[in-house]
C-alpha cells in the first residue's frame, strides 16, 4: 500500500487520451519550424462540458503556476471561444493557445469492472465485456484499462488484479473534438477525459484533507448521469444512469401545467423561476437509481457515503447539487479551493477570483494539477 500512496498522481487518471489522441502538428496551418517550436510564454487549460466551457491562463506552462485569468463561456456558443482565443495574450508564435484540454463526450466510458483474470488471455473475453457489460462496439472506441486504486495502467500481462477501470470514448469523437478545437484557436497538446481528471482531483483532495469518508460524485448530463463512489484509495463504484436533466423536463411541464416540453425546458434553464420547492419530485427517478447503488455499496463495505459532489451542471441549475444532497441525506462536498491549490503550487493572481460556488472550477484545476504532477512512465 505504501507504493500506492506514493505513486497516486492525478495525471495517471488522465492517461487514457494521451496515447490515443493522434494529435499531429501538421493539422496546423503551415508555419516555419522555428515559429512552431517557439517557446510559449503562457500556459492554457480548457475544460469543455456539455453546458459550460471553463478556461484558465497561467503564468507559464510548467508548475508552479500563477493563474492570470479565468473565463467561463457557454459551450453552445461557437463564437465565444474563438473570440476569446483571438484576443488573449501569451499564445506564442503559432497564434494558437497550446492547452491541456479536458472533454466530456456524451458517450464516454468510465467503468469499474470485476475481471475473470483466467480469461484475460482469451482474445474474445474483453470483446464480451465491452458488448455485454458496457453495451458498446469496441471497434469504434478508443479504450484503455487502468487500476481503479492508483490510476496506473492495468498490466494485462500480469493479470493479477481482478478490478479494472475501463476508460474510453468513440474514436470518431477524438478527431471531431480535435478539429473543432483547432478551428477555435486551441491547439490541444493534451486531450483528456475530464471525468478522469476530476476523479483524480477528488482522490488527491481527500488525501490532502486526510479524509477517508467516501464521496458520491455525480456528473449530471442531459441524457445520462455518470455516478461514482470513491475515497482516498481510488474508485470503488461506477455506474452510468440513463436519467439526466432531460428526464426532469416532462415533470416540470406537468407540475406547472405548461403547454409543451419546449416551454418547460426554456423555463427550467432560464434561472427566472425557483424550482427548489419541487426539487424532490424532479430528482425522484435519479434518486431511486442512486439509492440502489449506494445501498449495495454500504452493505458490501460497511461504509456510508459522507458527501455528494455534483459537477457539469450549468450555473442556472446549480441548485440541483443541494437538492440531490438533501434527498440523499448527506452534505455536499465543500472544497477548500485556495489551500488545496496552494498545496499543488497553484496561486491566483491579484484580481482573479473564483466567485460563488467555487467547486465549479474543480475539474479545470484538476487538469492543471495532473499536468504538474505527472509521473514519468519509467517510474509508473
Amino acid at each position: 500500500m505504501s507504493r500506492i500512496q506514493d505513486v497516486l498522481q492525478i495525471a495517471a487518471w488522465s492517461a487514457i487520451i494521451r496515447a490515443m489522441s493522434g494529435l499531429k502538428p501538421t493539422r496546423l496551418p503551415h508555419t516555419s519550424l522555428q515559429m512552431f517550436f517557439a517557446k510559449k510564454s503562457k500556459g492554457f487549460c480548457v475544460e469543455i462540458g456539455e453546458h459550460t466551457t471553463l478556461i484558465a491562463r497561467t503564468s507559464q506552462t510548467e508548475a508552479p503556476y500563477v493563474v492570470e485569468e479565468l473565463k467561463e463561456l457557454p459551450s453552445s456558443d461557437d463564437v465565444a471561444l474563438p473570440a476569446w482565443t483571438k484576443q488573449t495574450d501569451g499564445k506564442g508564435a503559432t497564434g494558437y493557445a497550446h492547452a491541456t484540454c479536458g472533454i466530456y463526450p456524451v458517450k464516454r466510458l468510465v467503468r469499474r469492472h470485476t475481471l475473470d483474470v483466467k480469461r484475460l488471455k482469451d482474445p474474445a473475453y474483453l470483446t464480451e465485456v465491452y458488448t455485454q457489460q458496457f453495451r458498446i462496439e469496441p471497434d469504434k472506441y478508443a479504450i484503455r484499462m487502468l487500476n481503479p486504486d492508483d490510476g496506473n495502467d492495468y498490466d494485462q500481462a500480469k493479470a493479477n488484479q481482478k478490478e479494472a477501470l475501463f476508460c474510453g470514448l468513440p474514436s470518431d469523437d477524438v478527431i471531431t473534438i480535435q478539429d473543432k478545437l483547432l478551428s477555435q484557436g486551441i491547439y490541444p497538446e493534451r486531450l483528456e477525459l475530464g471525468t478522469l481528471a476530476t476523479l483524480g482531483g477528488i482522490v488527491n483532495y481527500l488525501k490532502f484533507k486526510q479524509s477517508r469518508t467516501p464521496v458520491l460524485l455525480l456528473e449530471i448530463g442531459e441524457e445520462t448521469t455518470h455516478s461514482f463512489i470513491l475515497g482516498p484509495d481510488g474508485v470503488d463504484v461506477s455506474r452510468p444512469i440513463s436519467s439526466g436533466i432531460a428526464a426532469m423536463i416532462p415533470v416540470v411541464q406537468k407540475e406547472l401545467g405548461l403547454k409543451d416540453e419546449e416551454s418547460a425546458k426554456k423555463l427550467f434553464y432560464s434561472n427566472t423561476f425557483d424550482f427548489t420547492s419541487m426539487g424532490g419530485v424532479l430528482v425522484k427517478r435519479l434518486l431511486k437509481e442512486l439509492q440502489s447503488s449506494i445501498g449495495f455499496y454500504e452493505v458490501q463495505t460497511g461504509q456510508s457515503i459522507g458527501h455528494v459532489f455534483c459537477t457539469q451542471l450549468p450555473s442556472s441549475l446549480s441548485w440541483l447539487g443541494s437538492t440531490m444532497a438533501g434527498a440523499l441525506g448527506v452534505p455536499q462536498l465543500k472544497i477548500e479551493m485556495l489551500p488545496w491549490l496552494e498545496a499543488q503550487n497553484i496561486k491566483l493572481s491579484d484580481g482573479v477570483t473564483l466567485g460563488s460556488s467555487e467547486e465549479r472550477w474543480f475539474g479545470l484545476f484538476s487538469l492543471l494539477v495532473s499536468h504538474q504532477n505527472a509521473v514519468p512512465d519509467e517510474k509508473k
